[in-house]
């Protein structure tokens, strides 16, 4: 076996590979085909779509989507949650990008 022989495809660590079926997906998160179909109509998540027209979803989507349930089963408005968790993602990005800009303005240490 060869060292640069890798022990799988490079996509199974990739958050956004569309590896989940709308079948596997809903089960997956205890929820309906619909309720992802909704996500995708408040434009929450656009999955992307197989050769034969069905949606496949990555991780990272279902993350959202898990969240989503979340604050809705919690009775948050479906707008509503979908706009708090755009928020919270847009958060997330703000302070990794600021803690990278923050760790490469530190001078080094003697």
């Amino acid at each position: 076996m060869s060292s640069a022989q890798t022990t799988g495809p490079a996509h199974f660590d990739d958050d956004d590979y569309p590896a989940y079926t709308m079948g596997r997906a809903a089960e997956m998160l205890g929820t309906t085909p619909g309720f992802l179909r909704s996500l995708d109509e408040a434009k929450l998540i656009t999955p992307q779509r197989s050769e034969g027209g069905h949606r496949r979803y990555s991780r990272y989507q279902l993350r959202l989507a898990a969240r989503a349930r979340e604050l809705v089963d919690q009775g948050t408005a479906l707008e509503a949650a979908c706009r708090i968790i755009i928020l919270e993602d847009q958060l997330a990005e703000a302070l990794r990008i600021n803690e990278q800009m923050r760790a490469k303005e530190q001078p080094p240490q003697a």
